[in-house]
């Protein structure tokens, strides 16, 4: 047998198989490469329709990949991702807020410390009205047991409807002002929680070698 055409016949295989591992379409076209439903990995012209929403690789006549394609995203994956790009824009936001208002960590505890001295303040005065309100409870109360039905006096009077009003008022204010308390509290906590995360991420910040 000629050993040059056996040469032409093997050089010819390999450029087939080449071709064939590669994925290089018929006319030198481009081709696709996806996974079907049960894992297996197909190489082709075209991708069939129910796998058009699928991730697939674009490959060129050589058989490389030329882009990823990825797949469809379902309603509720887009959803998320949106979420995820809009939470990470705010971090971004707030690093560099962060970075362009502080020049050390002791501007941040002394702003913390300001904002939580504020917030003191308007307890102590809530707390203060709460006293208040609550002595003027008690000589209500006082005055409520000179009337039927909190009286044990059998010539007792009915409660007048001013007392009675008069009473009603202050419970209402009380109940307020404890909401008040309530919410003042909360606030602190709140506050003294967002500038802590705000020191340590401060402090992350400085310490990584991107933001130098």
């Amino acid at each position: 047998m000629n050993p040059c055409r056996n040469l032409i016949t093997a050089l010819g295989a390999l450029v087939l198989f080449q071709a064939v591992a590669y994925g290089a379409a018929p006319g030198g076209g481009k081709s696709y490469r996806w996974v079907d439903k049960n894992g297996v990995v197909h190489i082709g012209d075209s991708v069939p329709p129910e796998y058009a929403s699928q991730g697939r690789a674009e490959l060129n006549a050589q058989g490389v990949p030329m882009r990823q394609m990825p797949r469809q995203l379902s309603p509720a994956e887009e959803a998320l991702a949106r979420q995820d790009e809009a939470e990470a824009a705010k971090r971004r936001q707030r690093d560099s807020s962060l970075l362009s208002t502080y020049t050390r960590v002791q501007d941040i505890e002394q702003l913390r410390d300001e904002r939580l001295t504020l917030i003191d303040g308007q307890l102590e005065i809530a707390r203060a009205s709460i006293g208040a309100t609550a002595q003027r409870l008690a000589g209500l109360s006082g005055r409520m047991r000179n009337f039927s039905p909190y009286s044990t006096a059998p010539t007792a009077r009915r409660l007048p409807d001013q007392l009675a009003e008069e009473v009603i008022r202050a419970l209402k204010e009380q109940r307020s002002l404890e909401e008040i308390l309530a919410s003042r509290e909360a606030e602190k906590n709140e506050v003294r929680a967002q500038f802590d995360a705000d020191i340590a991420r401060y402090r992350e910040l400085n310490a990584s070698p991107a933001s130098r």
